[in-house]
């Protein structure tokens, strides 16, 4: 028996398949990517999208591509208390997107990804402006991450990947109805694997 046989070729060709399809590629150009690469956030779409390295530079600008692709900052900030009663979001585990167009967006993870609705714009500006470092969040990019459930005290400057990877984390973990006992510990550890980088 030779190791170049119908049946040796088969399983080398269907362990390359497995291999390849679980190693991440560029969303833009399909080259490999690393476990830590960049995120691109698609303004049409709405969603966020892989970049190797080189594609990543191409849309360093927030104009290129005539802005449909925006590089997704990596930037982290740990802020004090934020009291977002103002901005009419019952729930204590939300983001807060400000967009191109002037308005805010508020998402919170459920079981089936994150539900979006629209904040009062003028309430989000009068927030920025008691809390200073909300005014430099980048439009559509950069979100206020914030997680009170349990009284726990998260407010956090994030780039929006983080907030999708949150998300994920409770899709993953969501169990029955009401979540099951997975899902705190999760997102609690998942704001404690946060750190600040500028």
């Amino acid at each position: 028996m030779t190791t170049d046989g119908a049946l040796a070729r088969l399983i080398r060709s269907s362990a390359d398949r497995t291999a390849a399809a679980g190693t991440q590629v560029c969303d833009l150009c399909a080259a490999p990517v690393a476990d830590e690469h960049a995120h691109l956030y698609d303004t049409g779409r709405q969603e966020v999208r892989c970049a190797c390295g080189p594609c990543s530079v191409l849309f360093a600008d927030a104009a290129a591509g005539d802005g449909q692709y925006r590089l997704v900052p990596r930037r982290r900030v740990r802020l004090p208390e934020v009291d977002t009663a103002a901005l009419g979001v019952p729930v204590g585990l939300v983001f807060f997107v400000p967009r191109a167009d002037g308005t805010v967006t508020a998402e919170g993870p459920s079981p089936a990804g994150a539900m979006r609705w629209e904040v009062d714009a003028a309430a989000w500006q009068e927030l920025a402006r008691t809390c200073p470092p909300l005014a430099t969040v980048e439009p559509e990019v950069e979100a206020l991450l914030v997680n009170t459930v349990h009284g726990l005290d998260h407010h956090w400057i994030v780039p929006v990947d983080d907030c999708y990877r949150m998300v994920a984390v409770v899709r993953r973990e969501w169990r029955g109805l009401s979540g099951g006992g997975r899902i705190w510990p999760a997102v609690e550890q998942f704001f404690e694997d946060l750190t600040e980088r500028p």
